[in-house]
């Protein structure tokens, strides 16, 4: 037992630090915080906070959340607004100050290039980094390295050696080296489009996967086939969960309702299973019912259309909006050029957009005001339709899957997005805040270079870079995110 002089010091001491604590605490509330969020409805997806709060940043992150007014330099009313985590895309081709507007004013304070990825990482950093309105990032891509080693320099996705042959040994080990260079640079895992290198062999992708295995990040793979056909999506998926089970990668796949059109029910019925079974296997879907990829990649091959179930008029040139016929195929196709393709029915998005175990992410990109709607209005599309049209999601579901879900699945070997994803004391100050009531998407397949309306203000560290929905000018506090991996 203690003496009762001990039992004094140590109750004095518990005292003392209690005292201390407190004097601590009221320091903190009584100095004036950089920013104040004032009296808007929290919602944090990791702990089903949903409460009017108050929250103070300092320093570029969280550094309370009150049931009390806080005291800021600067005060942002959020009455009557929603204030979320900055949602995060996983699959966002543009990188590009023009595609960073249209994510910053549909809520995106994180996009990342993860399906192509990029080559080498280091230089595509460096080319960014102080200039960037949101936080960037990219994969170690499969397709650029295996261009690179095979000496295709066609622009983003192949269309010489790299379309259309094996590659060589010495150049699969050459794509290796490559691919192990980027992942030192910090490319976040390996991005992957088996479709765009039809000719890469089932020893190659595996190789590519035992590597992802090594280093323990996941391998974000557009899969081989799509569709109900045999070879399609069924095959496909085989493919990928079979070397994710053989080498222990965990494995990401990419829109899973375009690369499943109808067989959606037997796509997600095979990723759940392997869950179950023990794989780590994630997956995410667009709130669209239309894709778009480059007419002139090997997706276009001789047989697309009884293997992807598609017609010349479901494909929409983008630069002019017109449907194709069999003779502006063939022209555009030699042109070189984009098309969105219409070959998703509204139930199948519907159904991949409420599931519980589907991300969300955009798949999209803008060029010169000429792309896909996904590029800027997916968020805005799934809060405005999916939750207060359609109800086929709750909002606080539709938060977890386009903010906690992504900076869950990155951050086992990238550190900084335990941070991100959350509104709690001590993340990021990565903030979305929006009109529950009038948030929507006003991009269109005809426009795509419409913002989203209703998301009223938006922080990037702390940083305002959408006030008043109107997009700061001169500020760039977006971050490159990096993987900390270990590279055998």
């Amino acid at each position: 037992m203690l003496s009762k002089k001990m039992s004094s010091n140590l109750l004095g001491l518990l005292e003392g630090r209690l005292i201390l604590g407190a004097l601590l605490a009221f320091g903190l509330h009584a100095q004036p915080f950089d920013l104040v969020i004032a009296g808007g409805r929290v919602m944090d997806p990791e702990t089903k906070l949903d409460a009017v709060r108050f929250v103070g940043i300092r320093n570029g992150r969280i550094a309370a959340i009150s049931a009390q007014p806080l005291a800021g330099k600067l005060t942002l009313d959020a009455k009557g607004l929603v204030v979320a985590p900055g949602f995060i895309d996983l699959h966002s081709h543009g990188q590009s100050d023009e595609n960073y507007r249209y994510k910053a004013r549909d809520g995106v304070t994180t996009a990342l290039e993860m399906e192509v990825g990029v080559s080498p990482v280091k230089p595509w950093v460096a080319e960014r980094e102080g200039k960037a309105l949101i936080h960037f990032g990219a994969s170690a891509g499969h397709i650029p390295t295996r261009m690179a080693a095979v000496g295709d320099t066609s622009d983003w996705l192949p269309r010489g050696p790299a379309a259309t042959r094996a590659a060589t040994q010495a150049e699969q080990e050459k794509t290796l080296a490559l691919l192990r260079q980027g992942l030192r640079e910090g490319g976040l895992g390996i991005g992957m489009g088996i479709a765009y290198t039809p000719f890469a062999s089932r020893t190659e992708i595996l190789d590519v996967f035992k590597l992802s295995a090594a280093v323990k990040v996941p391998v974000f793979v557009h899969m081989r086939s799509g569709g109900r056909k045999d070879p399609g999506v069924v095959d496909a998926l085989q493919e990928v969960i079979a070397d994710a089970a053989a080498t222990g990668s965990p494995l990401h796949v990419v829109h899973i309702n375009s690369s499943s059109g109808r067989a959606w029910a037997d796509a997600i019925g095979m990723v759940r299973g392997a869950r179950e079974r023990g794989l780590d296997i994630t997956t995410e879907a667009y709130p669209y019912v239309a894709g778009m990829t480059r007419l002139d990649s090997a997706i276009f091959d001789p047989g697309w259309r009884e293997k992807l179930e598609v017609r010349y008029e479901d494909l929409m040139w983008v630069e002019t909006g017109e449907r194709l016929t069999e003779k502006t195929f063939a022209e555009r196709r030699q042109q070189g050029g984009t098309v969105i393709t219409f070959t998703m029915r509204e139930e199948d998005v519907d159904q991949a957009i409420a599931a519980p175990d589907v991300m969300v992410a955009s798949d999209g990109w803008i060029t010169n005001g000429k792309g896909h709607p996904r590029a800027a209005g997916t968020y805005a599309r799934v809060l405005g339709v999916y939750v207060r049209e359609r109800k086929v999601l709750t909002l606080m579901q539709a938060l977890h899957k386009i903010s906690y879900m992504p900076a869950k699945r990155l951050e086992s070997f990238t550190p900084v997005m335990k941070r991100k994803g959350r509104i709690q004391v001590g993340a990021d100050a990565d903030i979305a805040i929006f009109d529950p009531a009038t948030v929507i998407d006003r991009s269109t397949y005809q426009n795509p270079a419409q913002y989203s309306t209703g998301i009223k203000h938006v922080l990037v560290n702390g940083v305002v870079v959408v006030k008043d929905e109107k997009l700061a000018e001169g500020v760039f506090p977006g971050q490159p995110i990096l993987s900390a991996v270990t590279v055998p």
